[in-house]
C-alpha cells in the first residue's frame, strides 16, 4: 500500500515539473535539456532556501495585515515570515520533497520545545533527532508525509529521516553539490572553508582572494561553468542558465568570472557572524554556538511567535498559477515567486500574472529573483497587464545588493496600482 501511495505522489511531482519546465519541443536542444532537468529536479533539492528572507520581509513590507502567497522550497521563508505575525500564508511547491519538508517543519513547530527544534533543524546532525521524530513528530504527520520520510531513496541507504542525524544540510541536490565543490577544490589544492577563519570584512576579502578566487580561474572550473547540465545541481534550469550566459556575454565576462563575482559577494560583502548563507556555502553548517548566523525562525527570540501563528499556513502541492485560480479576487497583499519565472515562457508568465492581478489588493507587492539582472516582465507581459504594476529599477538594484545569498543577478519588486 505504501509503495503505491509514494509512487503516485512521485508521478504527480513529475507531471507538475513537466508542465512547468517542458515548454519547448523535445527535439530541440532546450527541450532535451529541460527534460533532463525535470528528471534531475525530482528529489529534495533545497534543504535550505537560498533567497534572503530579510530582504523579502522588508521589500514586501510584511506586517500583521499581510496575506502572503509563496513558493515553499526549503520552507525557511514561510517560517521566517511568521515572525511578522501575518494574517495568512498560502504555500505551493511542485516538488513533493519540499512539501514533505515544510509539513515536517510545521508539525515540529507545533510539537517541540525550542531546544529540541533547534537540535532537529539547527544542528540537524544528532542521533537523538531520530527519537524526537519517532516519538514526537511522526504520530502527527499525514500519511503521505510519513511515507516520504520513512522511504529509502536507494537500496543501500537509510530512510530519509536519517538525514537529520548526519547533517541534513549536506543532503539534497544542493547540499551534495556544495560538498562536491569542497572536494574538487581540495583536489585542486585549495580549501575554501578557510574563509570562515576571518574576523573582519577585510580578512574575509583577503582569505577569499587566497583560497577561493583562484579556483574559478582553473581550467576545470572554466570548463564546468559553461555546461548547463553541471548547473542542474544548483537547481538552475536550462532557461535560467541561458540568461546567466547572456549576462556574462553582455558584460564581457566569462561564466567562471560571473560565478566568482557572486561567490565574492557571498563571502566578502556581509559580516560572517550573521550571514548564514556564507556559513552553509563555506562551512556546510549553521553557527550552532553563537546562533547568530541562523535564519530568524531558528532564533529563540522568535520561536513562540512562529509557534503561535503556524496554524495560519496552508500548504498545497501544485503550481503557482493553478493555486491562484482557486483564490478569491482582491484577496492577497504579498507574493513571493523566488526564481520560478526564469523557467516560464511568455504564455506561462502571462497566465500567472493574469491571476496575480485578479487576486491582488491595491498596493499588493510581488518579489521575485532572476538569474540575470533584467526582469522578464517588461518584455513578456502584455501592456494590459504590466500597466497595472510599477517597479523601480534603482531600488531593485539596492534589494539585489542587500540579498546575502548573492546567487541571483536581480531582485525585483512590483507594486499593484489597481
Amino acid at each position: 500500500m505504501s509503495q503505491v501511495i509514494t509512487s503516485n505522489k512521485s508521478n504527480e511531482t513529475k507531471e507538475l515539473l513537466s508542465k512547468a519546465v517542458n515548454n519547448t519541443s523535445v527535439f530541440s536542444r532546450k527541450g532535451i535539456l529541460d527534460r533532463l532537468f525535470t528528471k534531475w529536479f525530482d528529489r529534495l533539492v533545497y534543504p535550505q532556501i537560498w533567497e534572503d528572507p530579510e530582504v523579502d520581509i522588508e521589500a514586501l513590507e510584511l506586517n500583521s495585515d499581510s496575506r502572503i502567497f509563496t513558493i515553499s522550497s526549503g520552507g525557511c521563508n514561510v517560517m521566517n515570515y511568521l515572525t511578522e505575525a501575518p494574517q495568512s500564508i498560502n504555500v505551493v511547491d511542485l516538488n513533493e520533497a519540499h512539501i514533505a519538508l515544510i509539513k515536517l517543519k510545521k508539525v515540529a513547530i507545533e510539537q517541540l520545545a525550542y531546544e529540541d527544534f533547534f537540535d532537529f533543524f539547527g544542528k540537524a546532525n544528532l542521533k537523538r533527532n531520530i527519537d524526537i521524530y519517532t516519538n514526537q513528530l511522526e504520530p502527527h504527520l499525514d500519511e503521505k508525509t510519513r511515507l516520504y520520510w520513512s522511504k529509502r531513496p536507494s537500496l543501500f541507504s537509510s530512510a530519509r529521516i536519517h538525514y537529520f542525524s548526519d547533517g541534513f544540510y549536506k543532503h539534497g541536490l544542493l547540499g551534495h553539490f556544495i560538498g562536491l565543490i569542497h572536494w574538487v577544490c581540495r583536489r585542486l589544492g585549495y580549501d575554501i572553508s578557510q574563509v570562515m577563519k576571518a574576523k573582519s570584512l577585510e580578512e574575509q576579502r583577503e582569505l577569499f582572494e587566497a583560497h577561493v578566487a583562484p579556483v574559478f580561474d582553473t581550467r576545470l572550473i572554466k570548463f564546468l561553468s559553461n555546461r548547463a547540465v553541471v548547473m542542474y545541481s544548483l537547481g538552475i534550469p536550462p532557461a535560467q542558465f541561458d540568461e546567466m550566459h547572456k549576462e556574462s556575454k553582455y558584460i564581457k565576462m566569462g561564466m567562471n568570472d560571473l560565478l566568482k563575482a557572486r561567490a565574492h559577494r557571498l563571502a566578502c560583502d556581509y559580516p560572517l557572524e550573521t550571514n548564514y548563507f556564507a556559513w552553509q556555502a563555506y562551512n556546510r553548517a549553521y553557527d550552532i554556538e553563537n546562533r547568530k548566523a541562523v535564519p530568524r525562525y531558528l532564533e529563540e527570540a522568535y520561536y513562540e511567535t512562529v509557534k503561535q501563528h503556524i496554524h495560519k499556513v496552508e500548504i498545497n502541492h501544485t503550481s503557482l498559477t493553478e493555486r491562484l485560480k482557486e483564490m478569491p479576487d482582491d484577496s492577497l497583499t504579498s507574493y513571493l515567486f523566488l526564481d520560478a519565472q526564469d523557467w516560464m515562457d511568455e504564455e506561462q508568465i502571462t497566465e500567472l500574472w493574469t491571476e496575480v492581478s485578479r487576486t491582488a489588493q491595491e498596493g499588493a507587492r510581488v518579489v521575485f529573483r532572476t538569474a540575470g539582472e533584467i526582469s522578464p516582465l517588461e518584455t513578456k507581459l502584455p501592456e494590459s497587464i504590466i500597466s497595472k504594476w510599477s517597479t523601480c529599477v534603482n531600488k531593485n538594484k539596492e534589494w539585489t545588493l542587500k540579498d546575502r545569498s548573492s546567487i541571483y543577478g536581480g531582485v525585483h519588486v512590483y507594486v499593484y496600482q489597481g
